[in-house]
């Protein structure tokens, strides 16, 4: 058989090799790199075996040499862009399992410019599927997006071998990507294919940083449950390199209450124990540790809270901040330009006196001095009528904040008032001042307990409320037996109730517990459409979303057990349950379903019945204005601290 009839029985095509005119505009240096492949090419169209594979690795050279940084498309793969299809046909055509390999290989590098059908991975999955790095970072990450394509696309169940293929390829990728400062796009791979399991053993001390980094940073923008699998896999990286306070920084977020125990305890530096210690304290989270602990004593009184009077009065000593203000030091009235009124007298209003009441409490908070009450309380609280009087009253228990030790004395005397409101305030009070702070003692359930059954509401609510300060976070149990009863007291009218719910919520908050939420379901299931339309039935689900705080997708439970109640209160109820569960987040796809909610508008139904009674049902069916105002709430609760989040949030101002 002659070689024309040899070439012929191939049925491989070769295409021009190079336009004329464009070869005239190259350099010598490109046309000589031109020939070169040319030839290669040649060779690949004879019918001689032991030709190809000299011929490949020629080829394998010239393209791997210009791969290795691309800031443009390299020439070698501009020269061989008419020869792709040759080279297909080529592939097809080589009968050696070992040089098909190589030409799988090349091909898919050619695909990476030329190629469609993702012929890049394919090509790639025909080759060696190891060394890939030596093609370019272009090139692995060229890659990387088609694996994740394929992923995505692909049913993996029925077709395991090629899922097995793609994670062995992921597994090349990833240690190329972690060595080349692009820990990224090793994160973005691992997190298409759900596999960042991985991650763990490509890790090290100096990159480890830059992955968590990125992964709790991706955390807002990905829905559940992925998000709570990135802060798991953060986690286990940062106990592999012994970060303790990073660690428990991301277990407080998973708000798993066993983690946070666990990272506690096997941290084996005391001091560094103290830290995390100090942050369980700031955050109200307490975790009982053996007394065999080394410093057991100061490792409690630190995550009680026992110092912080101490802590705040010794720094505002340091800065010299210890003189009580006025609630005219931070009015500044005496540079208004105004004229004394006649006489030189002043006219005291009840109102005015309710905000310096509040003013005066927030700026002596933790001080334990201040102006108004501590100097002659009596005089003052009578200035207020009915809830001012609670209010001035309570207010000292934000001067006397933290100081469980002495500042009860100064609340006391006011339990013995005459009127019910000063009580009730001074219970409140006692709340405030144990607010964050726990005691062996537990004063604030020893005065507080007789008073919650009270025959009077307004009593009720004052030592209600003040045992949900008091025992905020805490999920005891001894507390909440004691509110349980509030719910199906006769005597409770709708503010009682709702303020119980809301002390249970902050009693059990992020807990999830099951008691707390049987207790508030079962309450709204109870009550009637006109009981739920009063304004104090809203702290129900805020009491029942407290309680399920930061639990993200851990409601869907709870949302669908209040689709029993009518509207418009489920709608208004199913919100603020969500807002609460991904409040802190920054989850965006929360916010941007939040913002739909803003932008809907309700208009009133165009219905000929003339009947006022169906015209006022549809009108109720159709105000979900309580909705909206919960969900303006919502997008500032669920992006705050996140800047994406903000940024979406300014668009309310655009909303009608």
């Amino acid at each position: 058989m002659t070689a024309d009839k040899k070439t012929e029985s191939v049925k491989v095509e070769s295409k021009p090799l190079a336009d004329d005119k464009n070869k005239n505009d190259l350099s010598d240096e490109d046309k000589q790199l031109q020939d070169e492949l040319n030839l290669c090419i040649e060779k690949l169209l004879e019918s001689d075996d032991n030709l190809y594979l000299p011929a490949l690795v020629a080829l394998s050279n010239h393209i791997r040499a210009s791969t290795t940084s691309m800031t443009s498309v390299p020439k070698p793969l501009k020269f061989m862009k008419p020869h792709y299809q040759t080279m297909k046909d080529i592939y097809e055509k080589i009968k050696s399992l070992s040089v098909k390999a190589v030409c799988a290989d090349i091909i898919s590098v050619l695909a990476m410019t030329m190629g469609e059908n993702r012929d890049c991975l394919q090509y790639r999955l025909l080759s060696d599927i190891d060394d890939i790095g030596e093609w370019g970072h272009e090139y692995v990450r060229h890659l990387s997006g088609e694996i994740a394509a394929e992923w995505t696309e692909l049913d993996l169940f029925n077709n395991p071998k090629l899922k097995e293929k793609l994670v062995q390829l992921a597994e090349q990728i990833v240690p190329y990507n972690m060595a080349h400062n692009a820990e990224a796009e090793a994160c973005d791979l691992l997190m298409e294919l759900e596999r960042l399991d991985i991650l763990d053993e490509h890790v090290d001390e100096n990159n480890y940083s830059r992955v968590c980094l990125y992964l709790t940073s991706c955390v807002p923008y990905v829905a559940d449950p992925e998000n709570t699998s990135l802060l798991h896999t953060a986690l286990v990286v940062f106990r592999k390199f012994k970060q303790y306070p990073h660690a428990l920084r991301v277990a407080m977020q998973l708000n798993d209450q066993a983690l946070m125990e666990d990272i506690f305890l096997s941290c084996p530096d005391t001091s560094m124990q103290k830290q995390l210690a100090f942050m369980l304290g700031r955050q109200q989270i307490y975790i009982e540790i053996p007394e065999s602990t080394p410093e057991y004593e100061d490792l409690i009184e630190i995550m009680a809270n026992c110092h912080l009077n101490n802590h705040f009065l010794n720094l505002a000593r340091e800065l010299d901040i210890m003189d009580p203000k006025t609630p005219e030091d931070v009015y500044k009235s005496h540079l208004e330009n105004t004229r004394p009124q006649f006489g030189g007298s002043h006219v005291d209003s009840a109102r005015q006196n309710l905000a310096a009441s509040f003013v005066n409490g927030f700026v002596n908070a933790g001080f334990g001095q201040d102006k108004l009450l501590m100097e002659d309380g009596n005089k003052w609280l009578y200035k207020n009528k009915e809830h001012g009087m609670l209010s001035a009253t309570a207010s000292l228990g934000l001067v006397l904040l933290w100081d469980v030790d002495g500042g009860l004395v100064p609340i006391d005397k006011y339990l013995y008032s005459s009127e019910d409101h000063i009580k009730s305030g001074a219970l409140l009070a006692c709340g405030i001042v144990n607010c964050g702070v726990r005691n062996e003692c537990d004063p604030a359930l020893a005065l507080l307990s007789d008073y919650v059954l009270h025959n009077t509401n307004i009593m009720r609510i004052g030592a209600i409320v003040g045992l949900g300060l008091a025992y905020v976070g805490s999920n005891r149990e001894a507390v909440l037996s004691l509110l349980f009863p509030v719910f199906s007291d006769p005597k409770s009218n709708m503010e009682v109730i709702g303020m119980t719910a809301l002390a249970c919520g902050m009693i059990s908050v992020g807990s999830g517990n099951p008691q707390v939420t049987m207790a508030i379901m079962q309450t709204l299931m109870e009550k009637s459409d006109t009981e739920l339309k009063d304004t104090y039935a809203r702290f129900l689900p805020l009491g029942l979303g407290l309680c399920h705080l930061g639990k993200q997708d851990g409601i869907d439970a709870i949302i669908a057990a209040l689709e029993v109640i009518p509207e418009p209160f489920k709608s208004m109820a199913t919100t603020m349950v969500d807002v609460c569960a991904y409040a802190g987040t920054g989850n965006v796809l929360k916010v941007q379903h939040l913002l739909h909610i803003c932008s809907e508008h309700y208009e009133p139904s165009e219905s000929t019945d003339k009947n006022s009674k169906d015209k006022k049902e549809t009108k109720d069916d159709k105000d979900l204005s309580a909705r909206q105002a919960i969900a303006v709430l919502g997008i500032a609760l669920i992006s705050m601290g996140e800047d994406i989040g903000k940024i979406l949030s300014t668009f309310l101002h655009n909303l009608s």
